[in-house]
């Protein structure tokens, strides 16, 4: 049985799916599972993540290779021998080079920061995600408690023909910090919420992908 594979897609810049896609595998590589990382984003944000957390570490803990659009399905079938979990980073952007990406996914995460700008972006990746008859689940992210505009958004997102995610990441400078200097949350000097938000957000992922 393979590893399953995750694709973290929203065609809005900016939303924070590198940001999600390093945390993640960080949090499943540290509870002892395999975890490969493929960049399919032309920016190549996660490829200087992952390089960064080399020359930091040494050791990344972590398999990483990038890929066209056309090479996806490929990539996909080789690391998913090897790794239990296989997370994507998509392009910002919905068309013909995010389709491959989400038909080899097991679960499509869309993030959604706190605008509505966001949440309209959403439509066009849940469209495709329902063409290719994949799962997806939409993470509220950089949200901010208290807030109408927030609990706009969430209520708005929870509308949607979409699975919401119960974990969300709120609007924290110690996500962009951990980032810069190639690690994800759970191993800042100091553990706070962001932390316990990204490891409720895998453990929701696990009970999802069964």
């Amino acid at each position: 049985m393979g590893g399953k594979v995750i694709a973290v897609a929203q065609q809005k810049g900016g939303s924070g799916k590198t940001t999600l896609a390093a945390n993640l595998a960080v949090v499943f590589a540290a509870r002892g599972a395999r975890v490969a990382l493929l960049d399919t984003d032309p920016q190549g944000s996660l490829g200087r993540w992952f390089m960064t957390r080399r020359e930091r570490l040494g050791q990344a803990g972590l398999d990483f290779t990038t890929s066209s659009a056309w090479g996806v399905g490929y990539e996909c079938e080789k690391l998913k021998r090897e790794a239990d979990y296989v997370i994507i980073d998509t392009p910002p952007k919905v068309d013909s080079d995010l389709r491959p990406a989400l038909r080899e996914a097991d679960l499509i995460l869309i993030p959604v920061a706190s605008s509505h700008v966001d949440l309209w972006a959403t439509e066009g990746v849940l469209d495709l995600a329902r063409r290719v008859g994949k799962r997806a689940t939409v993470v509220l992210n950089r949200t901010k408690a208290g807030t109408r505009l927030g609990e706009d958004v969430a209520r708005a997102a929870a509308e949607l023909e979409a699975e919401l995610a119960g974990a969300r990441l709120a609007n924290r400078i110690v996500y962009a910090e951990t980032l810069g200097e190639g690690l994800g949350v759970t191993e800042a000097a100091r553990k706070g919420p962001a932390a316990a938000e990204v490891e409720t957000l895998a453990d929701e992922i696990d009970r999802i992908l069964g």
